[in-house]
């Protein structure tokens, strides 16, 4: 494969792919003793996205992730990103073969990752769901603002977004649900000005609702819901329409406000308030994902957190009604992020994009798919256990050491109940607690102190780090990832953010293996937490 170096960073380069077989396809080392062909797939999973996927000089992205599976890495911080598996890696290998064998399969391959997202999220349970692939969350939100936007069928009336603290979802969705551009670089290659109003796409600034005390507790439940209730009647009551965006699950574990609450804000409002539900973190059951579709809830999905797919694959799930409203809605202004085949074949609009193909967005998708058919063999009553028992063993080991202080998340059968009228609602493993926030603190002078925020980060990025020396215990030399500082709240006049323990599907599938491989997990856990309990003493 002479000239692959080069070719690699050409968009036609996967036409370019040896079209020799490999006898071995099912086998992960008969491909990755291929160097080309790794260091081609390699380096498109870097590609089709934003400056967020560019790698630094240690070959890791804004995450922290290589764009090459890691086996030596515990991966317990899926609530920021994930790093590839060789089982997503593998995939992505075969698809980057079968594209360099026949480049104009392109098309059915798109088709293909399409329906299975349809099949696996449980989206296909509510016929006449729709579709749209993006590179990452935040682009779902934008694409949401021109779907919903004023069109003929309403009129001239404004549209502005109401959703919950930034904190708890991502720096750049306000941007975004303003419609304006929220990195200096897009998924189409496009350089731009952040914070600029994308054309012909004005909207007033994105309202926001704290979930969370000034002390970061979680705030009561009526009281969000009663929050983002007055907050839409004002948008609406001031003459614009409301895009009302439900997130579940935060960067910390909360859902808000709770889908009884979004339901009955709908059911009062009608047209004049829509509903997105952000579910990009993507720890949702399939009846869980069907039942905001049914409700006509746009879903917004990715593969690059609990999935453990690689960063920056996005998916926004329109149900039949969206749908019916969209199809027709120009979509010049997303010009810069999106392609005519990120969409369904018979979507109208898509006509006015771009028919440049995003090679890494099809991969990173493809690598997601591989661990999200593995998570849909393991059965709702197999999980359930495992996610209790894992659970319970993280809380136990936060609650009795000093140096952990966990930050309270509202349990999620209370903000995932519906009160529908439905005499029995099933037993679901996404009403257990997968993401485990906590602050951290150091004796000093004879009193517990807080860590500042500039010490989490180092602690953060120490995780990740073989530590070598003299005196160093085993457990130091461990190399693990958790889930990046997020400002939570402030106490005693200083800012505070929390870590973040994550049990994601990869984890939850290992684990279904037996009781073995549960013990197993349960270790690697408190395992994490005792480096991280060890670190602190090296501040």
């Amino acid at each position: 494969m002479t000239g692959m170096r080069v070719a690699v960073h050409d968009p036609i380069a996967l036409s370019m792919l040896p079209l020799r077989r490999h006898t071995a396809m099912s086998a992960v080392s008969a491909m990755t003793d291929d160097v080309d062909l790794v260091e081609a797939t390699a380096y498109w999973l870097t590609q089709g996205g934003d400056t967020r996927l560019q790698l630094d000089a240690q070959g890791v992205n804004l995450y922290g992730c290589p764009p090459r599976p890691d086996p030596g890495l515990i991966a317990l911080g899926s609530s920021t990103a994930s790093v590839v598996s060789s089982r997503g890696f593998d995939a992505a290998c075969r698809l980057m073969l079968r594209l360099g064998a026949d480049p104009g399969c392109w098309p059915a391959e798109v088709d293909r990752v399409r329906a299975e997202l349809l099949t696996l999220s449980g989206a296909d349970q509510v016929p006449g769901t729709q579709v749209v692939l993006a590179a990452s969350g935040t682009d779902l939100h934008l694409i949401a603002t021109q779907l919903l936007a004023p069109g003929h069928e309403t009129a001239a009336v404004p549209l502005q977004a109401l959703m919950a603290d930034p904190a708890e979802t991502g720096s750049g969705v306000p941007k975004a649900l303003a419609a304006r551009h929220f990195n200096a670089s897009t998924a189409q290659g496009a350089q731009v000005v952040p914070g600029l109003v994308l054309p012909g796409s004005e909207m007033a600034p994105a309202s926001t609702v704290a979930l969370r005390e000034p002390d970061g507790r979680p705030r009561p439940v009526e009281a969000i819901d009663a929050a983002f209730t007055a907050e839409a009647e004002r948008i609406i009551r001031a003459g614009r329409r409301c895009l009302l965006v439900l997130v579940d699950v935060s960067k910390t574990g909360l859902v808000a406000p709770s889908p009884a609450c979004a339901l009955r804000l709908r059911h009062r409002w009608g047209d004049r308030l829509e509903v997105l539900v952000d579910a990009c973190q993507f720890r949702l059951a399939p009846a869980s994902v069907a039942a905001f579709l049914r409700q006509d809830f746009g879903v917004a999905l990715t593969g690059s957190k609990f999935v453990g797919g690689p960063a920056f694959s996005g998916a926004l799930l329109m149900p039949p009604g969206w749908a019916a409203r969209a199809r027709r809605r120009p979509l010049q202004s997303l010009r810069a992020y999106s392609a005519r085949s990120d969409w369904p074949r018979s979507w109208s609009g898509a006509r006015d994009l771009s028919g440049r193909l995003n090679p890494g967005l099809l991969l990173r998708w493809e690598a997601a798919l591989a661990e999200l058919r593995r998570l849909r063999e393991v059965p709702d009553d197999a999980m359930i256990p495992i996610l209790r028992a894992w659970g319970e063993a993280v809380a136990e080991r936060l609650a009795t050491d000093p140096v952990f202080a966990p930050l309270a998340v509202t349990p999620l059968p209370r903000t995932r109940d519906w009160r529908l009228a439905e005499p029995v609602q099933p037993a679901l493993w996404d009403r257990q607690q997968t993401i485990f926030p906590f602050l951290l603190r150091r004796r000093e002078a004879g009193r517990w102190r807080g860590l500042h925020p500039e010490e989490m980060a180092w602690l953060h990025r120490q995780m990740r780090e073989s530590q070598l020396g003299e005196g160093v215990p085993l457990l130091g030399q461990l190399r693990v990832q958790i889930g990046q500082p997020v400002v939570c709240g402030v106490r005693d006049g200083q800012a505070m953010t929390a870590l973040r323990l994550c049990l994601g599907a990869r984890d939850l599938t290992a684990a279904a293996a037996g009781p073995q491989a549960l013990a197993e997990a349960l270790i690697q856990a408190r395992m994490a937490l005792d480096k991280l309990a060890w670190l602190v003493t090296r501040l």
